[in-house]
């Protein structure tokens, strides 16, 4: 693989001979779903820009010690910014903190390197801040920048940066490569493949953190008792998981996994032949399929979609969940 990154060798390649060429922009946004690897590709070009010893041209050896200190993000010469939280406000203050670093010469390496993590999370203010620095960029720096799409900055941003737009592998050879690369079973690695959509950092992740897929396995035995509760114990649930910021943040994680299995259902029920997602729920899922009508089925997954994007709008999380539970069938 390119510079270790699955599914994206293209993208390596191409940055590789912007640095054998000594064509590297000042500023670059890789696009893509969370978890599709595109942090990952970032810092392995940050790590190739500023090699010690690159084993050929554009090549990182993550070895030396600017490789291995851009690895673990404590490199004197790598400013990290980001919301945070995810589904948190990057703020305009980070940026006038970060130009402030970007102004001084590198301390160790060739370039200072920017690595703005879900800059689709910043605040208008912050965009317009970023763009003076975009379009007057100082010598020896490169800015980095990662989000879900081009579309969702502002134009003025993703127009002054080299745009990569990464996309899942195909899950069935992220399912290969799962048992190929990082030792899975068959079975998990068909899981995790179909769990993510192909999208190789989130298995990854989810390999490296058992806990993981047991939070995802728990609101999943949730959204299956709340289904049969009657709506006194669907309040007390809403309580429980609002009270509190650690219980909070982790609710559009918790929704997120209520959609992928409502998706599901929405699949059976309409007859379609894509492959389900959630594949040790299957039976669950053609069961509530079974129990419902598809006009039924297809209002409650709009309900988690909007409620998923309500959360980042600083709504009352408790009443914004109590209103999405009474609107469940009882089964």
């Amino acid at each position: 693989m390119e510079w270790d990154v699955l599914g994206h060798e293209w993208a390596a390649k191409l940055l590789a001979q912007h640095i054998a060429n000594g064509e590297a922009r000042h500023a670059y946004l890789f696009t893509g779903p969370p978890g599709v690897g595109r942090r990952t590709l970032a810092l392995r070009f940050a790590q190739a820009l500023n090699c010690e010893q690159p084993p050929a041209p554009g090549q990182p050896c993550r070895t030396c010690r600017n490789c291995t200190q851009m690895e673990r993000l404590q490199h004197p010469d790598l400013s990290l910014v980001q919301a945070e939280m995810e589904g948190a406000t990057l703020k305009v203050e980070q940026i006038r903190e970060l130009q402030h670093a970007l102004a001084l010469s590198p301390y160790q390496a060739r370039y200072r390197i920017a690595l703005l993590i879900r800059f689709q999370e910043a605040n208008p203010n912050a965009q317009n801040a970023l763009l003076k620095t975009l379009e007057e960029a100082p010598e020896k720096v490169i800015l980095l920048l990662t989000a879900d799409t081009a579309e969702s900055l502002l134009p003025t941003i993703s127009s002054r940066c080299e745009v990569l737009r990464l996309r899942p592998l195909p899950v069935e050879s992220l399912e290969i490569a799962l048992q190929t690369h990082w030792a899975q079973s068959p079975e998990l690695a068909r899981r995790l493949a179909h769990l993510t959509g192909g999208r190789v950092g989130a298995a990854v992740r989810m390999v490296n953190e058992p806990a993981l897929l047991e939070r995802r396995q728990n609101w999943l035995a949730d959204l299956q008792e709340l289904l049969a509760a009657p709506i006194r114990q669907r309040f007390a649930f809403a309580d429980r998981v609002t009270r509190g910021k650690e219980k909070s943040a982790l609710l559009p994680e918790m929704i997120q996994t209520w959609l992928a299995y409502w998706r599901d259902v929405l699949l059976v029920a309409s007859g379609a032949q894509s492959p389900l997602t959630n594949l040790d729920c299957e039976a669950g899922i053609r069961r509530l399929a079974g129990q419902m009508n598809l006009e039924g089925v297809h209002a409650r997954t709009a309900d988690l979609e909007r409620a998923l994007a309500r959360l980042d709008a600083n709504v009352n999380a408790r009443l914004l969940l109590e209103v999405l539970l009474m609107d469940w069938p009882s089964l």
